[in-house]
């Protein structure tokens, strides 16, 4: 019976590790919900402490933005559109976070039925550093339907 209980509570111990989240991705996991919701309130001050000083993104119009031109859209008045973001995956390397996936862009419309939002994906770079986790580059494409 002892080693029968042994054997069960070491299959359930490496089943959990084996395919449990870590640490990293439950908050990496966090971090894209959080600066998601910190966009839809247009919350500038705190977008800067997640994104770092270097954040760059390559539009789905193509072109590339800095960090400091978003702050500025945001504060001239421009309110980005609300997103749905669902994580594919999330691969690490050292202190570099890829994270993968789809996601659904409300149209300027501002449209509340997502079955019209836009469809696009996205890839989102996090490096981690003294201070945390901070998004450092960000691409996206709407995806053309066939």
């Amino acid at each position: 019976m002892k080693t029968f209980n042994f054997f069960l509570i070491s299959f359930i111990l490496v089943t959990t590790l084996a395919f449990g989240q870590s640490n990293d991705e439950l908050e990496i996991r966090k971090l894209e919900k959080h600066w998601t919701q910190l966009l839809d309130k247009g919350d500038t001050i705190s977008l800067l402490k997640i994104w770092s000083k270097d954040y760059v993104v390559n539009n789905p119009n193509g072109k590339i933005v800095t960090a400091k031109e978003i702050i500025t859209l945001m504060k001239n008045g421009h309110k980005f559109p609300s997103v749905e973001r669902i994580i594919e995956k999330i691969t690490f390397n050292q202190n570099i976070a890829v994270v993968m996936g789809k996601e659904l862009q409300q149209p300027a419309n501002m449209v509340a039925n997502q079955d019209e939002w836009i469809p696009r994906r996205f890839t989102n770079i996090w490096i981690k550093s003294e201070i945390g986790w901070q998004l450092a580059a960000r691409q996206s494409s709407n995806v053309n339907p066939e």
